[in-house]
């Protein structure tokens, strides 16, 4: 999936947005049918429904109108987020955050990812702007970064939520070993929107 979501930023234009509209259409699929199966009436699932077309529907048209530099941004912010949870989780454990939603889940491994995740918008605040970077814009790039990584984390959260809600661990079978488009996504979906919001608040 990397190798392909590369692929379709470097090659740009219609190739990218077509690749978002592909993986989006999947996800939806997937998150409607963990609504489906978990919702007890016909109102929730209509809600749940419309709040699952809103909510993957706002990512992809984010990640399809924002610079090719902030999607590659989103992208590391919440790989990096994962990375340093899982880490920092495994090395140091400790109390879970809520283990009847995600068992895995622990303060440790939340902090992990927000230094990681912070370091990495850092990173990138600094190939643009150089040594300038040392300065109250970095330590914001840095916190907006670690923010991000508790946005991810919560992306993670709810859709575990759903899966148990549904009882099904993962939310398809599409990728072996990995579960499916949704479960790959959980955490970018609220990051890209925000990543979004911030960028319009920016070039206002």
């Amino acid at each position: 999936m990397i190798a392909v979501a590369g692929a379709a930023l470097w090659l740009g234009g219609w190739w990218f947005d077509a690749f978002v509209i592909a993986v989006s259409a999947v996800c939806l699929a997937e998150f409607l049918r963990l609504v489906w199966r978990g919702a007890k009436s016909s109102a929730w699932r209509a809600a749940g429904s419309a709040f699952a077309l809103l909510y993957v529907g706002l990512a992809a048209i984010t990640l399809m109108a924002l610079p090719v530099a902030v999607v590659l941004g989103v992208v590391a912010v919440v790989i990096a987020t994962d990375t340093g949870a899982y880490f920092s989780g495994r090395s140091i454990g400790g109390p879970k955050i809520a283990p009847r939603i995600s068992p895995s889940k622990t303060w440790a491994g939340l902090f992990g990812g927000m230094v990681a995740a912070g370091l990495v918008s850092f990173g990138f605040f600094y190939s643009n702007v150089g040594e300038g970077a040392f300065s109250v814009m970095g330590a914001v790039a840095l916190v907006i970064g670690a923010g991000l990584a508790v946005l991810a984390q919560a992306g993670d959260f709810f859709e575990s939520w759903l899966k148990r809600r549904a009882h099904m661990k993962d939310s398809s079978d599409l990728i072996p070993g990995h579960g499916g488009i949704f479960d790959r996504a959980d955490g970018i979906l609220p990051v890209a929107i925000t990543a979004g919001l911030l960028w319009t608040q920016v070039h206002l």
